[in-house]
């Protein structure tokens, strides 16, 4: 395999919780590079001025010498502690107000870091099978970073959220950017989904050429599969359910049609949060 295009570019990597994320997948993957990576938080973005509590709401925990503390919702930007790392995060919740604020904070961010190249994660619902490999569909709006990975651009038109309001302002900034969704099945959307999250980590790999443990996701994907067989071998009507979905998916993968079929399902489940977006 030649050399991966961006593998030496300074690097930004991004994840929000929420809106962009189903089932975990996009903050599991960043979540794993900052556990996995030489990496700590340089900077921490004012919750106050981009939270609303009653909709992001502060979490109540214990610690282990039995204090009790309160989490509140932020965003972190994590850079490499080895001066030669080109990897930096960034990961939080989605801010829920004053969003064009918050991109001009994290472009100041990006351009103090020096960062050359910005990779979104996200994960969307789909009417996909648990079954058969997580799907991704790539895309960007800059012509270099098209020519260069083999990805499309967006034809999407509606709602959208904070990856594509910070996609918009740093491309306007003359940062390129590349977009990666993994489409998660609709009908588990209330665990995380350890596979969605291996899925983008291969992708990212194949652009960034960030090599990954597989090990231990490889076993939580298995068994994330194998209790979701469960629940149906015990539901007959999603057991029918996940066999259609299995045959429309063979189907698509029959006629060579994948990345349009992801790409349409990108579309319409955006259209679908459109009421949901903020």
């Amino acid at each position: 395999m030649g050399p991966v295009p961006f593998s030496r570019s300074t690097t930004l990597v991004v994840a929000f919780e929420g809106w962009n994320d189903a089932g975990e997948a996009a903050s599991g993957a960043v979540r794993r590079l900052r556990d996995l990576l030489d990496v700590e938080p340089v900077a921490e973005l004012d919750p106050e001025d981009y939270f609303d509590y009653q909709f992001s709401r502060p979490i109540v925990t214990t610690a282990e010498d039995g204090s009790r503390r309160i989490l509140w919702p932020g965003v972190s930007f994590f850079s490499p502690a080895v001066r030669d790392d080109t990897v930096h995060l960034l990961l939080g919740s989605e801010p829920s107000r004053m969003w064009k604020t918050f991109a001009g904070e994290v472009l100041e961010l990006i351009q103090d870091a020096g960062i050359e190249f910005v990779v979104f994660l996200g994960a969307m619902l789909a009417d996909v099978p648990h079954t058969r490999p997580i799907s991704t569909f790539a895309s960007s709006e800059n012509a270099t970073v098209r020519a260069a990975l083999d990805v499309e651009g967006s034809s999407y038109e509606g709602p959208t959220g904070i990856l594509g309001v910070l996609a918009d302002a740093l491309e306007t900034a003359g940062i390129p950017t590349l977009s990666v969704w993994a489409s998660v099945p609709h009908y588990v959307h209330n665990s995380p989904s350890p596979k969605a999250t291996l899925a983008l980590l291969d992708r990212l790999q194949e652009f960034l050429g960030i090599e990954v443990p597989r090990d231990e996701l490889v076993e939580e994907s298995a068994a994330w599969e194998s209790g979701i067989d469960q629940l149906a071998d015990d539901d007959e009507e999603m057991a029918s359910y996940i066999e259609t979905l299995e045959r429309a998916r063979d189907t698509v993968e029959a006629s060579e049609a994948t990345g349009d079929a992801i790409a349409e399902e990108f579309e319409r489940y955006l259209r679908r949060r459109g009421g949901d977006a903020r």
